[in-house]
C-alpha cells in the first residue's frame, strides 16, 4: 500500500508549536508582524494574500498590509516596500507574485532587506542559501524538507530526483537536498529521458506547473513521491504527477490538495518568527 503524506496535519503542527512561541515572545514584549503587499485585483493573488493574512493572526502575529492598485508605478510599490523595511514592527515583508507587468518583479524583491525577506527570494537570500549562510529559506522547498523529515525520510546518501529548475522550488530545493547530504539529479524540459532519471531514485519531486507529468513510468518501487504542482481542473484540484497511477507502486506520496500547499503557508509562519527572533538577537544588548 502506498501511504499519503498528511501535509495537512503536519502543517498544523507547526503552525501550533509557531503560535506557542510566539505568545512567548509577545510575554516578552516582542510580537512578530508579517506585512502583505497586493498589487491589484488579480482573484487567484487575492486568495492567497487573505490566507497567508488570516495564518498570520490565527498564530497571534501582527498583520500589515499593503493593497496598491492595479496600475501602481514602480516608485509606489518601491515606497511601500522602503516604508515597511523601515518599520521595526514589521518582522517579515511579502510581496505577492505575480506583479502587473509595468512593474520589474526582481528590483522591487531586491527592495526587502534580506533579514525581512520571508519568502528567501532576494539575490542576498539566494547568497546567503549558496554560500551555507544563515538566512530565510523559500517556504515551499523548507516545506518539502520539513515533509521528509517528520515523514522519517532519510537524507543522507539518499538519490533524489528534482524534477523542474524553476527559480521559486527547483534550484532552492536542490541546494537544501545538497546540504543534506543528497545526491541530486535536476530533470527540467531539455532532459532527454526523464524516466532514466527518476525511476532510480528514492526520493522523487515534481514543481513543473505540467499537469500529469509523472506517472508510472517515471517512479520505482517503494519511491517518496513529492507533487508541489497544483492545478485548477473542473473535476478539482489536480498536481504534476498521476497520483491514481502511483498507487502500490510508491512508498509514499503526497496528495494534492493537502500535501505540499499548506506547509508553504506554515514554513512562513515559522520564516516570520525566525525573523522577528533574529532581529531581537541584532538588538540584544549585552549585560
Amino acid at each position: 500500500m502506498t501511504t499519503t503524506i498528511d501535509g495537512a496535519r503536519i502543517a498544523r503542527d507547526i503552525r501550533a508549536r509557531v503560535a506557542e512561541q510566539v505568545a512567548r515572545a509577545a510575554n516578552d514584549g516582542r510580537l512578530p508582524g508579517l506585512a502583505t503587499i497586493l498589487v491589484g485585483d488579480d482573484p487567484a493573488s487575492a486568495v492567497y494574500v487573505a490566507a497567508k493574512r488570516r495564518a498570520i493572526r490565527e498564530a497571534g502575529m501582527r498583520d500589515f498590509h499593503r493593497h496598491l492598485p492595479r496600475h501602481a508605478t514602480q516608485q509606489a510599490v518601491a515606497k511601500a516596500i522602503d516604508g515597511l523595511a523601515a518599520d521595526p514592527e514589521v518582522s517579515g515583508i511579502l510581496l505577492q507574485l505575480p506583479l502587473p507587468p509595468q512593474l520589474d518583479a526582481a528590483t522591487l524583491i531586491d527592495r526587502i532587506p534580506v533579514t525581512k525577506d520571508v519568502d528567501g527570494l532576494t539575490t542576498a537570500s539566494a547568497g546567503r542559501l549558496a554560500r551555507d549562510e544563515r538566512g530565510l529559506r523559500p517556504c515551499t522547498p523548507s516545506g518539502v524538507i520539513e515533509l521528509l523529515d517528520v515523514e522519517g525520510v532519510e537524507l543522507k546518501g539518499a538519490r533524489v530526483a528534482v524534477v523542474g529548475w524553476g527559480e521559486l522550488v527547483g534550484r532552492p530545493l536542490t541546494q537544501l537536498l545538497l546540504r543534506r547530504g543528497a545526491t541530486v539529479t535536476v530533470a527540467h524540459e531539455y532532459t532527454a529521458d526523464l524516466a532514466a532519471v527518476t525511476r532510480p531514485a528514492d526520493v522523487v519531486v515534481v514543481a513543473t506547473g505540467v499537469r500529469g507529468l509523472i506517472g508510472s513510468e517515471h517512479v520505482g518501487p517503494g519511491a517518496t513521491v513529492i507533487d508541489v504542482g497544483i492545478h485548477r481542473t473542473p473535476d478539482g484540484l489536480t498536481g504534476d504527477v498521476r497520483a491514481a497511477e502511483l498507487d502500490g507502486i510508491a512508498g509514499r506520496i503526497t496528495p494534492v490538495p493537502g500535501g505540499v500547499g499548506p506547509m508553504t503557508i506554515a514554513m512562513l509562519l515559522v520564516n516570520t518568527l525566525r525573523a522577528a527572533e533574529w532581529d531581537a538577537e541584532r538588538h540584544s544588548v549585552p549585560v
